[in-house]
C-alpha cells in the first residue's frame, strides 16, 4: 500500500492471551512517539478493537482520492483504525466461509485512504486461516510479533502461529515475542511479584525460535477495566505496564525503523 513504510502483524496461537491488548496499547504507544501510526483489525469473525478504544459506535467516512472512493478511517488517540466491527451490528455474528472472510480483509486494506503512515499494526485472529494466508500473500508484511502467556499450553499454540509465518511458501520474518502476563504484583506489595501463569515462558519460545523477547507485560487488572472503557495503558496510575511497552515500541523501532 503506497504510503504505508511498515506493516506489522500481531499473532498468537490461541485467544486469550492478550493479543489484541498487545496490538491495540502498541498503536497508542507509537503514536505517543510521534509516528504516523494506523491499526487494522483483522479478526472478521470477532472484531474487538472498535470497544478496546471506545469507538462502537464510529463510522467511518468516505471521500474521493485520486477519482476512487475511499473509506478514512476512524481516528482516536492519534491511530487511523479500521475494522468489520464499523459496518456490522454490535454483537453480530458473521456467518462466512473463509474466501469471503478474506475478500472482506482485502478491502478492509485496499479500500482504505491511509496516506503517509509510518507503522501499520495488523491485529491477526488466533490460529492459522485464510485471513493470516490472504495477508501474507497479498500484503508486504515488514515483520510478525507473537504473543503469548508464559504457561506451556499457551507456547504450544504459539509455536503453531511461528511455524505458519516461517512457512516456505509465507516466509514472513519474525520479529520477536511478546510475553502477556508475565506476572501479577498486588498493589499493597508493590516489591512482590507472582507468576501465575508460570515463568520465562516467553524467553524460552524466543530462545527456540532465535528472536529476540521484545517485552514481557505484568498482568495488571486496570488494564483490563480501562479497555472496557475505551481506555489504554497510558491511562491508568501502574507505571510498569506503560514502561514495558515503552520497551515494546522502543524495541519495534530499533529494528523496524520508520
Amino acid at each position: 500500500m503506497k504510503g504505508v513504510k511498515n506493516i506489522i502483524t500481531v499473532a498468537s496461537g490461541k485467544g486469550g492471551v492478550g493479543k489484541s491488548t498487545v496490538a491495540a496499547n502498541l498503536a497508542v504507544s507509537l503514536a505517543r512517539n510521534g509516528y504516523k501510526t494506523a491499526l487494522v483489525d483483522a479478526d472478521i469473525f470477532g472484531p474487538s478493537i472498535p470497544r478496546m478504544f471506545g469507538i462502537e459506535d464510529g463510522k467511518p467516512g468516505v471521500e474521493m482520492v485520486n477519482g476512487n472512493k475511499m473509506i478514512i478511517p476512524v481516528g482516536k488517540y492519534g491511530v487511523r483504525i479500521q475494522s468489520v466491527g464499523f459496518f456490522v451490528g454490535t454483537g453480530q455474528g458473521l456467518i462466512w466461509r473463509g474466501p469471503m472472510a478474506a475478500k472482506t480483509l482485502e478491502q478492509l486494506f485496499g479500500e482504505t485512504h491511509w496516506g503517509d503512515t509510518d507503522y501499520m499494526i495488523v491485529d491477526f485472529p488466533p490460529g492459522t486461516s485464510d485471513i493470516q494466508l490472504t495477508s501474507a500473500q497479498k500484503l508486504n508484511i515488514s515483520g510478525a510479533i507473537i504473543v503469548t502467556t508464559p504457561q506451556e499450553l499457551s507456547l504450544l499454540d504459539a509455536r503453531k502461529a511461528a511455524s505458519m509465518f516461517n512457512n516456505q511458501g509465507i516466509k514472513v520474518p519474525i520479529i520477536g515475542v511478546v510475553e502477556n502476563m508475565s506476572w501479577f504484583t498486588p498493589a499493597e506489595h508493590p516489591q512482590e511479584r507472582y507468576y501465575i501463569f508460570g515463568k520465562d515462558g516467553g524467553k524460552r519460545l524466543a530462545e527456540e525460535l532465535n528472536v529476540p523477547l521484545l517485552a514481557r507485560i505484568p498482568l495488571v487488572m486496570e488494564a483490563g477495566a480501562e479497555a472496557d472503557k475505551g481506555n489504554n495503558v497510558f491511562s491508568i496510575e501502574n507505571s510498569e505496564i506503560s514502561d514495558a511497552f515503552e520497551k515494546l515500541t522502543s524495541a519495534i523501532c530499533s529494528r523496524l525503523p520508520a
